[in-house]
């Protein structure tokens, strides 16, 4: 009787075959699987990318409830600040001397640092030997002086209205009827921006003053 060949017994350890690469070529690494790309670095001096903000669900006790207005009258607006009043500094002095006392209060103004465009001179009685002198050479080159504000400026009561106003005017009492040391008073107040000094006899000048310059 003739033999069968026994089948062959497959063992587990037993692998199947391997891919044998071409010769002279190496076998391709197999590539991973693309996941997700790491985040951008931040260069220097660039803002990185932008990211969305998930939304927030708020509660309604976050939410804040716009109340309307209280009806009623507007409020008033500020009022403007009044205008400040000059402070006022009386100098004895004869009307004889008035003139020098003007003179030695504007050498004072002048050494304690006050520009001298912000000094103006009134006189009530004779002009001052500076406003004498510029007004030869006529009133033209006179008033030149006085809008150009770079230096003291000298006149008497009976033109000062065309003056405009300084910081400080000196009002030399030294003569002259009583209303042109009124009309002078007057009008030195309204033109003096910080000070006013006057100098003459305080008695007349008070009872100018307390009429209500």
């Amino acid at each position: 009787m003739p033999l069968i060949p026994e089948e062959p017994q497959i063992h587990e350890s037993a692998q199947g075959p391997r891919a044998t690469p071409a010769s002279g070529r190496t076998a391709p690494t197999p590539r991973p699987v693309p996941g997700p790309r790491p985040a951008a670095h931040l260069r220097p001096g660039r803002p990185g990318p932008l990211r969305p903000t998930p939304p927030v669900q708020r509660t309604p006790r976050d939410v804040a409830v716009a109340k309307p207005a209280p009806s009623g009258p507007a409020a008033p607006a500020a009022a403007a600040p009044a205008a400040t009043a000059p402070q006022i500094q009386l100098i004895p002095a004869s009307a004889e001397g008035a003139l020098d006392a003007a003179e030695e209060a504007v050498d004072l103004l002048l050494d304690s640092g006050r520009a001298p465009g912000d000094v103006l001179v009134i006189t009530t009685g004779e002009q001052h030997p500076w406003a004498a002198h510029e007004l030869s050479f006529g009133e033209t080159s006179y008033w030149a002086q006085h809008d150009a504000g770079d230096d003291v400026f000298y006149t008497d009561a009976a033109v000062a209205s065309r003056a405009t106003s300084r910081p400080v005017v000196v009002v030399a009492v030294n003569g002259g009827p009583g209303a042109a040391a009124a009309d002078a008073l007057s009008l030195a107040h309204a033109r003096a921006g910080a000070l006013l000094i006057v100098c003459g006899d305080p008695q007349q000048i008070n009872s100018v003053l307390g009429a209500g310059v």
